[in-house]
């Protein structure tokens, strides 16, 4: 029997060897014909795609100006997919984002059906999967969104006290030295000015595409600088000082919570370490092995505990996000 491999084995190096050699020689292209066809193939599907989902995206933004959305489960998979885009400053839209997620699943799907060998369970994994994957790019999410509130209320800290001076004069003073606003939302604030200065925006204006740019956290200051702006009376430069305050109180509520969560995942991601380790040690035990690859009870078993690690995390990060930081709206 092993001889009878061997010789298998060693007729098929041979014979590819053969192949190469013959390709080399001879200067014959084999695949080259056939990769062309399957490149031109993709390219087509990639062309045909974009069309579609161009269509469908003018399609939504015309219904979304005419009807208002209405709040189900397609509504609160839009907004989530909206806003892992502008987090992560993905160039995509909804539509694109959308085929290449079910691209992504159906070839997942069929790499775990190969594993399996059960299509009911591939699919239940293949779910499972990828709502931990899911999950997991929206808790990177909630951490850029929380690290530009911080950067939001820095910037803040420091226009606030100079604002007695005007608005538009304070903020230019912080700008003047890099290090006060932060990268990220320092281009916001330098449009602002120009928007005053040379594009002719008025304030008002001004100010609230500034707002709408930094998100909820900035409708306090925005409110008060209109106020301030247009209704200036002595003493009332001091309603800003009252965001500096806001701000010490958020920065230490969200100082909690960060340390409760952090706690939470690092708990959480010790048990799943334990019980994959645990699971993996135990695969050395043959019979044990055999029944929980190769048998039909032990393969339900590991969808079963693959189901239950990912949502678990999925569970886990949605208590988090309905007791997220404070400050954004949420």
């Amino acid at each position: 029997m092993i001889f009878h491999n061997t010789a298998f084995i060693m007729s098929l190096f041979a014979g590819l060897a053969a192949f190469v050699v013959f390709n080399s020689v001879f200067e014959v292209r084999f695949f080259q014909g056939t990769g062309r066809f399957f490149l031109n193939m993709l390219d087509t599907f990639a062309e045909h795609l974009g069309r579609y989902n161009a269509k469908r995206y003018v399609e939504r933004i015309k219904r979304e100006r005419i009807v208002k959305r209405k709040e189900n489960i397609y509504a609160k998979y839009n907004r989530l997919v909206d806003e892992l885009i502008l987090d992560f400053n993905l160039p995509l839209t909804l539509e694109s984002f959308t085929s290449l997620l079910c691209i992504c699943f159906a070839v997942t799907a069929l790499l775990v059906v190969f594993f399996m060998k059960d299509v009911t369970l591939s699919v239940v994994i293949t779910i499972s999967i990828f709502i931990g994957l899911l999950t997991y790019f929206v808790m990177q999410s909630k951490a850029i969104k929380a690290e530009k509130l911080e950067d939001i209320m820095d910037a803040e800290d420091m226009i606030c006290p100079l604002a007695r001076d005007g608005v538009l004069l304070a903020i230019k003073k912080v700008m003047a030295s890099e290090e006060y606003i932060r990268p990220g939302i320092r281009p916001y604030f330098q449009q602002f000015i120009d928007n005053c200065e040379n594009n002719g925006y008025s304030f008002k204006q001004a100010i609230t595409l500034l707002n709408r740019q930094l998100g909820p956290k900035f409708d306090s200051f925005t409110k008060k600088a209109t106020v301030f702006e247009y209704n200036e009376r002595k003493g009332m430069a001091d309603i800003f000082l009252d965001i500096v305050d806001e701000n010490a109180v958020l920065r230490e509520i969200n100082a909690r919570k960060d340390r409760i969560f952090r706690k939470m995942n690092r708990d959480f991601l010790m048990k799943t370490a334990i019980i994959i380790l645990f699971f993996f040690y135990a695969l050395s035990v043959p019979d044990f092995r055999q029944f929980m690859l190769h048998t039909d009870a032990g393969k339900m078993i590991n969808t079963f505990l693959v189901s239950a690690v990912c949502l678990s995390f999925a569970r886990c990060q949605a208590l988090q996000g309905n007791l997220g930081p404070g400050g954004d709206g949420s």
